[in-house]
């Protein structure tokens, strides 16, 4: 993955103490955003649905995307192979991070093969900065995810056993810039591929206040 810098106006990393509670509800968190992902086919509308529901931008505030540009990654020969296309066929790359008003949530590298879009889906793409989901929605596509990976552990491995749980920190809750991946092709109704996502989802998913008196 390219390693973007963060936009000038977007604000800082989400803020939550360094406490047992709060490690368990980023954990619970994280985990019901990757289940809501896993059983949705657009990315940006289950976003649109996370960002009111957490409050991270004025009201009726909807994803956007912002468009990467000067960066090109050629298809691979396993990517080809997931979208079911020669060598000779044309695959284009596109990099978008969705953003909830001025919080950037995920960032996307997305191989797509244009012969199976529309010819106006394809200009969109090529001329705006319209989220890919919301420009095939038309196609009444499936979402297939081939890997889903929590890059963040709030809590250590065995837990909810006998592992000590961390002991409360003076300082905020440490978060990575990136703290859940996904993989996944998008297919068409009769099967075909068309789109290979790799989607990294940011710490601004939390970026809201945590409930004191938990």
């Amino acid at each position: 993955m390219l390693a973007s810098p963060l936009r000038a106006q977007e604000p800082p990393p989400p803020t939550w103490p360094d406490t047992a509670t709060a490690r368990l509800g980023a954990l619970a968190l994280l985990q019901t955003l990757n289940a809501e992902l896993l059983s949705n086919p657009s990315a940006t509308l289950t976003l649109d649905r996370w960002c009111a529901a957490h409050r991270l931008a004025p009201t009726g505030a909807k994803i956007v995307a912002q468009r990467v540009t000067g960066a090109d990654k050629p298809a691979t020969d396993a990517i080809r192979q997931m979208l079911g296309v020669g060598a000779e066929e044309p695959v284009r790359y596109r990099r978008v991070r969705l953003a909830c008003g001025e919080r950037v949530l995920s960032e996307a590298d997305n191989w797509y093969v244009p012969a199976r879009l529309t010819p106006e889906m394809n200009q969109q793409l090529d001329t705006t900065d319209t989220s890919f989901g919301r420009v095939v929605q038309p196609l009444r596509f499936r979402r297939q995810t081939l890997a889903a990976t929590l890059l963040w552990q709030p809590l250590p491995d065995g837990w909810e056993m006998t592992t000590p749980l961390p002991a409360p920190g003076a300082q905020p809750l440490a978060m990575p810039r990136f703290v859940l991946e996904h993989r996944a092709v998008l297919t068409l109704p009769d099967g075909r591929a068309f789109s290979a996502l790799v989607e990294s989802y940011t710490a601004n998913v939390l970026g809201f206040a945590w409930r004191d008196g938990w």
